[in-house]
Formats: structure tokens, sequence, C-alpha cells
């Protein structure tokens, strides 16, 4: 039995690869190999050399999304923290070509909830975009719409039924790009100190241009692939916001400011030739001790959120014959600072930096006398008194507005040292101040070696230069406030978007313009201008308060045009707020060469202010003031006969 078992199982033990069989095996073997590193091989080459290309393909065929995400634009805030300038959300209709023309499922749903929930979006329009920029992931359809006015089709996107199934599934492509849209929450209130923006977020004019690049930030960007359940995967690198800018400017300044410049101009239209009170008036207050602007303005104010409308300025007709070219000409003219932009003659205005200058240089004398004209260079220059005022001490000539005695003290003074305080006061250098469009007038001043007697003499009273008004008021604020020249600015911080500050602008004097002795007694003659003198109609009751009138004669003097100004301060002992303003060629023909035009609206201007910042005369004050009064009066008391007036 086990012989015949032992039999069975070696019969049944499996049979050996012949020699030929395993040669076969061998080479089958190694065909594979050889397949698997061609194919290998062949993954590699197409990774490092067509894997862009094809990736490209690959990711052509997807649903993938990269979009912007935009900067907020830094707020523009007023000295108190009121926001003068801001952002307002809107949203950019985006339709995905691509996306809508893959199925022609989706092509008439998404037209027709387009035209349903955007009036303004026509069938026609929507059309033509699928059929000239079929491949197009991006394509502008509307701008700057409300969130209120997208609402509706978001809600049409969403809209499921009880089965949680979309109702529209086969509106596709149509996204909504956030951006931000300026908005000015005054509208025309202080435009010209500014300004506003274009398109791409670029300032034109006012602190909006000067500080754009302050104000900007940079736009993030979000990257993600959307697959079939909407699920995204994304990359998301968040925008950098811009900075804001926290002014000098007082809101409730700027408002008092721009409403007594519009009634004066009501007040003197001239209602047959519809013209204006004025060409230009401009009014600037700012604080004396450190160059701070609290408010500036002209009578040409616009709406800051349509800058470009023309209507209020001119009639329709009127518009229609401007052209393209002159409609940017108009438009320019009313977008300007006069404040800053405007060059003019001074007058009488500028009488207290040359009896300043002969102050410091100690070349003038106690007194002159007026007979009412000089004779020099060939020419009769008369004095605003034609009579003559007589012998006037220098307070009486600062008092008086003497055009003879400041002829006199300039020819005292002598070419190189007046000219040399000329620039010291800056006249004829930029302020530098923090807008664009200062005017230069560098060729529009005399020196010691392009002048003349006739010259020297005028420049002595205002006129034959020019200045602007920013100029003038900044080097007035050092005759006033101890003899410091401070750059005038309009911006003190800037804060991050999370309202950290970042930097902090400094009020350190530039210069020293004069003495403080010199200071004080300019203060002293200029306090008794407007106690006693010409500018005695700007006096507001219960303040102490200095200043100077101004008349300048204009261009060709026989066409009989002139600039008036006057500028103050209070209170005098420490000014604490300056006020400037400038009226150029009055509406009133029997009187345009009043500067009393211009102590009139300074008036009702301090009237308003001096309160509101809560300016008094301490008792204090007044004790410091007795010794200028009564040093003015004993002088008065003991002139000779012949000295009196």
């Amino acid at each position: 039995m086990s012989s015949r078992t032992n039999r069975r199982r070696k019969k049944r033990r499996p049979a050996r690869f012949s020699k030929i069989m395993k040669k076969k095996l061998l080479l089958v073997f190694t065909f594979i190999l050889i397949l698997s590193g061609v194919l290998v091989g062949r993954l590699v080459y197409i990774d490092q050399v067509k894997g862009e290309e094809y990736e490209k393909q690959v990711l052509s065929q997807q649903s993938y999304g990269n979009q912007s995400i935009p900067y907020q634009r830094g707020e523009i805030l007023d000295t108190k923290g009121t926001i003068l300038a801001t952002n307002e959300d809107v949203y950019n209709v985006i339709l995905d070509c691509k996306l809508i023309n893959e199925k022609e499922d989706y092509v008439e749903p998404t037209i027709a909830a387009l035209v349903k929930c955007f009036p303004g979006i026509t069938e026609e329009e929507v059309r033509t975009a699928l059929a000239k920029q079929p491949d197009s992931r991006y394509y502008t359809l509307c701008r700057k719409l409300q969130y209120q006015e997208i609402e509706g089709f978001q809600k049409l996107q969403a809209e499921t039924n009880k089965d949680d199934k979309k109702v529209n599934p086969n509106v596709q492509g149509v996204w909504f790009e956030k951006e931000y849209k300026r908005v000015y929450p005054y509208n025309s209130l202080a435009s010209k100190v500014l300004g506003f923006t274009t398109s791409g977020n670029e300032g034109i004019g006012g602190l909006e241009d000067y500080y754009n690049d302050t104000l900007n930030g940079i736009n993030g960007r979000q990257y993600g692939y959307l697959n079939t359940d909407n699920n995204v995967e994304k990359t998301i690198k968040e925008p950098v916001n811009g900075n804001s800018l926290v002014t000098t400017i007082d809101l409730n300044i700027q408002k008092v400011i721009e409403e007594k410049i519009a009634q004066f101009q009501e007040e003197y239209r001239d209602k047959e030739k519809e013209g204006d009170g004025s060409q230009h008036t401009g009014v600037l207050v700012m604080n004396p001790q450190n160059g701070e602007i609290l408010g500036m303005s002209d009578n040409f104010t616009y709406d800051l959120n349509n800058p470009r409308e023309l209507s209020p300025f001119y009639t329709a007709e009127e518009i229609a014959s401007f052209g393209e070219e002159g409609e940017l000409e108009k438009l320019n003219s009313i977008w300007q600072n006069f404040c800053i932009t405007y060059t003019y003659e001074p007058g009488s205005t500028a009488k207290p930096f040359t009896v300043a200058t002969g102050l410091e240089t100690g070349k003038i004398k106690d007194s002159y006398y007026c007979d009412g004209v000089e004779k020099i260079g060939g020419y009769d220059i008369k004095c605003i008194n034609r009579s003559g005022h007589g012998m006037e001490s220098t307070e009486q000539a600062v008092m008086d507005s003497c055009n003879d005695a400041l002829m006199q003290m300039a020819a005292d003074i002598g070419k190189e040292d007046f000219y040399k305080y000329q620039n010291i006061y800056n006249f004829g250098l930029r302020t530098n101040i923090d807008l664009p469009g200062e005017s230069r007038t560098d060729t529009l001043v005399y020196t010691a070696e392009n002048t003349n007697a006739t010259s020297l003499a005028t420049n002595a009273f205002g006129q034959n230069y020019n200045v602007t008004m920013v100029q003038l008021a900044a080097a007035f604020s050092s005759l006033i406030n101890g003899g410091y020249y401070y750059q005038p600015h309009l911006v003190k911080r800037i804060l991050d978007d999370k309202g950290n500050t970042v930097q902090t602008i400094e009020t350190t004097p530039l210069k020293q313009t004069i003495s403080k002795q010199t200071s004080d007694k300019i203060k002293s003659y200029l306090y008794k201008t407007v106690s006693e003198g010409t500018g005695k109609s700007a006096k507001v009751e219960g303040y102490s308060m200095g200043g100077k009138t101004g008349t300048a004669e204009k261009g060709n003097r026989e066409d009989d045009k002139y600039v008036v100004s006057f500028i103050g301060f209070a209170p005098v002992e420490e000014p604490q707020v300056l006020v400037y303003v400038v009226i150029d060629e009055a509406n009133v023909p029997e009187d345009e060469q009043s500067s009393a035009l211009a102590t009139a609206l300074a008036k009702k201007i301090f009237a308003e202010i001096l309160p509101y910042i809560n300016i008094t005369l301490p008792l204090m004050q007044i004790f410091c003031l007795l010794p200028i009064i009564f040093r003015t009066e004993y002088h008065k008391i003991n002139q000779s006969p012949r000295q009196q007036r």
C-alpha cells in the first residue's frame, strides 16, 4: 500500500521549466522593465519640460478664483476727529464669460437674471460681452453699485427650495468685486483744503493730492480653486490699508469762514450783471504760535462728491459754449486754492515788516514828517492822506498807514538791510505748506541788486512786489509771536488703520525773524491800530485785538483796480488766532479801494470764532498790557506841539 502511494506521489511532482521557457520569461520580464523605465522617463520629461503648459490646460478647465482684495484709503479728520473724507463700500458686477459659455443651459437664465435685477444692464450688453470676449474670466459689466443694488441678485443666486436645492442652478458666472468709493460727508466744506480723488485712488488737489501715497495702501489678493461642490481652498494675501490724516482744520471755524464769504459775495452781488461780490475773496485762519492752519477757503467752493459739476458757477448755455478744453480750464480755475496759488501786491499789511526791520537794525528815527507826497526817482509818490499827516511817530505811522513815513524809513534802513530782512521774512520763497500748487514768488520780488529808489520806496508800503496769502500770514505770525517763523501746515498726526499714531508733525520754529523786544513793540503798534487807527472797524468788543489794513493798486495803476485786505490777531499779549482776509476787485465801484470791506468781513469772522475757541482777556493779561498803553500815552503827551497831529 505504501509503495503504491509513493509511486503516485512521484507521478504528481510539477514539471520543471525547460530552458526555452525560462528564456521566454526573461524576455517578457525585461520588456516590462524597459517599458516601465520608458514610462517613468516620459513622466519626468512631462513634469520638467511640459509641466507648466499642461498645468495651465488643466487649470483652464477648472473653476478658479483669483480676485483682488481692495485696500481702504485712509480717512481725513479735522483736529477734533470729525471725519471729513472717508470710504463707502461699492461693488462691481463681474462676468465669467468662459464659465457662462461652457453650457448652453447657463446663458439664457443668467442673462434673464441680470436684466431683471439690474435696471441699468440690457440684454444686448450682456450678449455682446459673451460674444466678443467668450474666454474672459473677468469682464466688468457694471461699476460702483451700492449693496442694496446687488442684494436682489445675491438672493436669487442663493434661493433654495424645501429640499435645500438651488432654485436657479443655471445662473452662473456672475460675481461681485468689492471696492471703495471716496465720500465727503460735508460735500463742499473745506473743498480747497481736501481736494478729491479720481478712479484708481489718485488725489486731485488739496490733501488728497499732497498725501496721496500716505493715504493709499496696497491691494490684497485671494487665490483659490472651486470644486463642483463649491468648496474653495483659498490662499489670501490681506490688503494693507492706507494711513489716515488728523488735520489742523477745525470744522466749526471752517464753517464760519465759508458762511461769511458766501454772505459777502451775495451782499455785494451785481444783480444786473450777475457778478459775485468780488473776483476773489480769500480767508485764512491760523494759529500764529505754531503755524497750524485752522481754516482756509475762497469764494469758489465746489461739491467734492461731484467735483466736475459746473452748473453752480455757469449757465447751461455758457457750459455748452466752453468745449472740452474750455470746460477743463474752468474746472481748474475753480479747483485752485486762492490762498496759496494767487499772487498779489500786499499793500499796507506789509508796513509792519518795514517798521520791524527798522527797529531791528536801529536805523529808523522816532518820528517822520508827512507832507502827503515824496518825490522819488522822478515820480510823485503820494500818501494815503494827500494833504499829509504832519509829524508821525513810528506808532502813528502804522496806525494811520502813512506811506510817506514808511518811504522815509526804507531810505534810512537802506536797500541792503531792507532786502536782507525781506528774505528773512521769507518773501520770494515758498512756505512749503503741505498742499500742492503753492506759487513761486522769487521773480516777483526785488533784491538789493536789481532794485532802485522808486522800487525801494514803494516796497516799503507793500506795492511793486507780490506775495501769497499763506506767505504773508506765516511771516506776519513771526512778528506777533515773539519772532519765530513756523512752517504753515495742515496735518499734525498720521494714524494707521487701527487708529495708532505712526507720525506726529513737529511744530518747531524754522528760524527767528526778529527779537522778542521788537515783536512786543510791533504788537503794541498793531493793538493801537485796531483800537484807534485804520483797523478799528475790525474791533470786536470785549477782546484784545491787533491788526493792519491793506489797500493795493493792481497792475496798471490807471485801471483803478484794487486788492483790499486786513490781517488781525487776538489776544494781543499771547496771540492764539490770526485771521487774514483778502478781497480782490470788490464789486463796489464807489468804494472798491476801501479796506473797510475787509475789516467788516474779518470782524464777522472774529465775532464767531473768538468765543468758540474760548479766547478771553484774563486779569493778568490786562495788567501785562497796561505798560504798553501807558508808554504809548506818555509818548503822546510828551511830544512837542510841532510833533503833535
